[in-house]
């Protein structure tokens, strides 16, 4: 039995990177809501943008680093890459750029951005393996 190897990269929709460029960033941003909300913040918008930045500045960031224009729907490593830096340098400009970052909104950040950042990738790819086996 032969094995089959792809040589050639597998191509990739640009609508695909768009709409997870977007998802990303719309995740993010509820998050930003729901926390500010929670916590009874004014939701003027320099507040809002305020607590935002950073962790879209870190998803950017990720996004490059995971190269997720590639495989933009995979929960790993696009997924994974780009939540894990969303978190880390989202605290590390939140610290420099002089807001909290106490130990349980570090926690409560990686956990909701988790579920958040990877969670609707893995839901994508249960949908997909679901669809592909029931139209084969």
């Amino acid at each position: 039995m032969t094995s089959v190897t792809r040589t050639e990269p597998r191509v990739v929709r640009p609508r695909a990177v768009v709409l997870a460029t977007v998802i990303d960033a719309a995740l993010i941003v509820l998050f930003v809501a729901i926390g500010r909300r929670s916590h009874d913040e004014d939701s003027a918008l320099v507040g809002f943008l305020t607590t935002a930045w950073p962790f879209l500045a870190g998803a950017a960031i990720g996004w490059l680093a995971a190269r997720a224009w590639r495989r933009p729907l995979a929960v790993w490593p696009t997924g994974v890459v780009v939540w894990a830096v969303s978190v880390v340098l989202g605290m590390l400009l939140r610290a420099v750029s002089g807001q909290g970052v106490q130990p349980s909104f570090v926690i409560v950040t990686a956990l909701v951005l988790a579920a958040f950042l990877v969670g609707w990738r893995a839901l994508s790819l249960l949908v997909a393996r679901t669809r592909s086996r029931r139209h084969p």
